[in-house]
């Protein structure tokens, strides 16, 4: 892990959601993408907000539905980001640290991946193992 940077682990392309984006379609984009949450962008690509499994779930326990909520309605909207060129232990730190399982990597402000937890163990346990897009 020694030496790597965000670029080099993180997951792309990123799916994002913008602000009006249906709930329940963002809902619906994480179940069929597989994954438990997902960046919410401007037109630009900058990051405004995640919204979570977690947040679509405390939506529903407050019985509101979820086709009459937006992304921008259940979004987390303190993001932290990591830059391209931060180091790997970095990112690490910000998802031990916040308890975070994804954090967004963003180069000059705009989205252009994402690392999980997943992509971290990745990179511990396949040293030798490389995939190239």
């Amino acid at each position: 892990m020694k030496g790597l940077k965000a670029r080099d682990i993180m997951t792309r392309p990123v799916v994002s959601a913008r602000k009006s984006a249906p709930a329940r379609d963002v809902a619906m984009q994480l179940l069929c993408g597989l994954y438990s949450g997902m960046p919410v962008t401007d037109e630009s690509g900058n990051v405004e907000g995640v919204v979570t499994e977690l947040d679509l779930l405390k939506a529903t326990r407050e019985k509101k539905e979820l086709t009459r909520l937006t992304a921008g309605d259940i979004m987390t909207k303190d993001v932290v980001t990591v830059d391209v060129d931060d180091p790997v232990e970095k990112a690490l730190d910000v998802l031990m640290d916040k308890r975070f399982i994804r954090v967004p990597v963003v180069q000059e402000g705009k989205l252009v991946g994402v690392i999980s937890r997943c992509d971290i163990l990745r990179c511990l346990i396949e040293p030798e193992f490389v995939t190239y897009m």
